[in-house]
């Protein structure tokens, strides 16, 4: 699905991301990305992965974040992780600079069965959702959307508000009816890279990957 270079972009939440070891030629490495936060960027909400590890290491401005309760800020230099099961959320506050971030994310111990390119799928979803128009001012789909969407990928994210008991609640009602009125979990229109571009060598070096 994805190369070194290939592009995620999500015009709302202001996410700009360059595959550099992705679903074709990660082997059994963990995934990487270089994200680019820009001034007033925020992933979608707070959420967990039941099964993957995700670390963030910050090369250049600022990265705030909260991981498991805790919120701080990461530098140039400095990283953090967020284990499998972990509530966590990262901004960028600044409305001037932005951040630029590796993302590594890979399957935690024990979870062999656990696809690790379902989570790279899930973020092309979203981020197409969103490219078209059909979410709102932070990145959310719809309702029944984000209905179809949670039920799929339960494997790979869950959000934490609402409570979980009112999400199976929610689920149960809204699920069904999405997938009667044709909403999609998987649209490939949606999912496949946003562009293409070739990854600095200092960036790839940053990763500990040859140059391209």
């Amino acid at each position: 699905m994805s190369r070194c270079g290939d592009v995620y972009e999500n015009k709302v939440t202001g996410e700009f991301a360059v595959i550099l070891r992705g679903t074709e030629d990660r082997g059994q490495g963990p995934g990487i990305a270089h994200l680019t936060a820009r001034p007033g960027a925020a992933v979608v909400g707070e959420h967990f992965h039941p099964n993957m590890i995700e670390r963030f290491t910050v090369f250049s401005g600022r990265l705030d974040a909260r991981i498991a309760g805790k919120t701080f800020s990461l530098e140039p230099g400095q990283s953090a992780t967020a284990e499998a099961g972990v509530a966590h959320d990262w901004w960028n506050s600044s409305k001037t600079d932005e951040a630029h971030v590796l993302i590594e994310f890979e399957r935690a111990h024990g979870a062999d069965h656990i696809d690790p390119n379902r989570f790279e799928l899930l973020i092309g979803m979203l981020f197409g959702l969103a490219n078209a128009g059909k979410v709102d001012s932070k990145g959310r789909p719809s309702p029944l959307q984000a209905a179809v969407i949670a039920r799929e990928f339960a494997d790979v994210v869950v959000f934490t508000r609402p409570s979980p008991a009112i999400q199976r609640v929610a689920l149960g009602i809204l699920a069904p009816l999405a997938n009667l009125l044709g909403y999609r979990a998987i649209d490939p229109s949606y999912c496949r890279p946003h562009g293409h571009i070739t990854p600095a060598p200092e960036i790839l070096a940053l990763a500990g990957l040859p140059a391209a």
